[in-house]
Order: C-alpha cells, then sequence, then structure tokens
C-alpha cells in the first residue's frame, strides 16, 4: 500500500504539473488531429477509398506514430531530464519516497497520457464515420504494450543521453523520425522498396502500426496478427527492463554528484 500511494502521488503531481502548462497539451491534443485529418485524406484519395475507410487506415498509424511517439516517448524523455534540472531527483534521497515508486509513478502518467490520447484519436475518426472492427481487447493489449514500449525507451533515452531540456528535441529526431518514416507513421509501408521493407521488420514501429492496423481496420485476430504481437511483447518486456535499469545508473550518478 506504501508504494501504491507514492505512485499515485507522483502520477498525479506530473498529470496536474501538465494541466497547469495548458499550451502544452493544447498542442499535444492539436497535433494527433491535424496529422489524423490530413493522413485519413491523402489514404482516401490515393487508394481510392471512401473517407470512412481513409480514416479506418489512418487512425491505428496516426496513433502509435504520433500521438503515443510524442506524448509517451518524448513525453518521458522530456521529464526525466527536466526532473533532473530542478534537482527533483536530489530532493528524493533525502524523503522517503522509493525509487520504485517515482519511476512507476512517471511511467504511469505517460500511460494515462497516451490512453487520453487513444480515446482522442478514435473519437476525431469516428466523426468521419471509421469504426474498430476488431476486437477491442486484442487493440487495448497492442496499444497497452507500445505504451510500455515507448515510456521504456524514455527512460533509457532520457538517462544516459540528454542532460539538457534542449537536448531533448534532437534526440527525440535523431531516434524517432527515420524509424517512424520506415515504420509507416506518415504513409502505408506498401510504398517502401524492399530493402526498407527488410528493415522495417526490426523496427518496432513497424510492428505497432501493423498489428494495430490489422485489429483495428481489417479485424484480425490473434493467429493472424502473432507474429507483430510476439515482437512487441519482447521489445516492450526489454524496455521496461533497460529503462529500469537505466532509471537506477542515473540514480548512483546522481547520488555522487
Amino acid at each position: 500500500m506504501k508504494h501504491w500511494r507514492e505512485t499515485m502521488a507522483v502520477t498525479q503531481r506530473i498529470l496536474i504539473e501538465l494541466l497547469r502548462r495548458r499550451r502544452s497539451l493544447i498542442f499535444w491534443i492539436i497535433f494527433p488531429i491535424s496529422v489524423l485529418i490530413i493522413n485519413g485524406f491523402v489514404l482516401a484519395e490515393s487508394m481510392n477509398l471512401s473517407t470512412k475507410r481513409g480514416f479506418e487506415y489512418a487512425a491505428p498509424s496516426t496513433l502509435v506514430g504520433a500521438a503515443l511517439f510524442f506524448s509517451c516517448l518524448g513525453g518521458s524523455v522530456s521529464t526525466v531530464v527536466s526532473e533532473r534540472e530542478q534537482q527533483t531527483l536530489k530532493r528524493l534521497f533525502i524523503s522517503p519516497l522509493s525509487g520504485t515508486s517515482y519511476f512507476l509513478g512517471i511511467f504511469l502518467a505517460h500511460s494515462c497520457i497516451g490512453i487520453g490520447q487513444t480515446l482522442l484519436i478514435y473519437t476525431t475518426a469516428a466523426l468521419w464515420g471509421a469504426t474498430f472492427k476488431g476486437s477491442i481487447f486484442l487493440g487495448a493489449i497492442i496499444i497497452l504494450l507500445s505504451i510500455i514500449a515507448y515510456v521504456g525507451l524514455g527512460f533509457i533515452l532520457g538517462t544516459q543521453l540528454a542532460r539538457r531540456t534542449e537536448d531533448v528535441n534532437s534526440l527525440v529526431a535523431a531516434f524517432g523520425v527515420p524509424l517512424l518514416i520506415v515504420g509507416g507513421a506518415f504513409f502505408p509501408t506498401t510504398f517502401l522498396p524492399e530493402i526498407l521493407l527488410e528493415i522495417a521488420k526490426v523496427n518496432p514501429i513497424y510492428h505497432m502500426s501493423e498489428a494495430l492496423l490489422g485489429v483495428s481496420a481489417e479485424g484480425n485476430n490473434l493467429r493472424e496478427i502473432a507474429s507483430h504481437l510476439r515482437f512487441l511483447l519482447g521489445f516492450a518486456v526489454i524496455m521496461i527492463f533497460g529503462g529500469w535499469i537505466a532509471y537506477r545508473r542515473m540514480l548512483l550518478v546522481e547520488r555522487r554528484l
């Protein structure tokens, strides 16, 4: 119960701070909606689809490639860096708050943000008649694994490579934008040449997008997306453990400073 109360306290603090920064919150709402609308109409026109089908195909890739990527990965990197700059970690060492609760609190806060953006994306797509054709439970598993993978990777990048707030944008752009393009976040992977398709098979964003697209737009079952789900599950497990180890190493460094 102690860990649970501490985790919820950290989560609440981060979410309240986000709500106070209303400008950032508004941008996080505008960005995925604008990407969804552009992708929806472009896909409908270029693939000779109805507007409804265009948005059904655009919603999954927009969610994992735009909304979750920048909020869960970029957001977690930004949170870790800003907490270091504000000396929050120093205060952690002299408080009864455990490092585990702090780690889980940040993780849970960005998970809440990711869930909120999921609802935002699919509500917007529904305005153009798009529907979720497959299992909602299976889709929720894919989204949850994507959030876990992004937040874990964000901890690794934020603790090991970023030192100042100015580093966040360049770090996310350098690592993220090529992965987003090859992963099918902005256009279908069928447009990629064969060599890039082979590279995409080791890109987690590709598997996130393909798995969610199959369930959401095509109504695929577990067997049909099994290969994507296995890759995503393995990657998420590696990232959460890697993020935890990177976080513990950061605490050791901060304690010596």
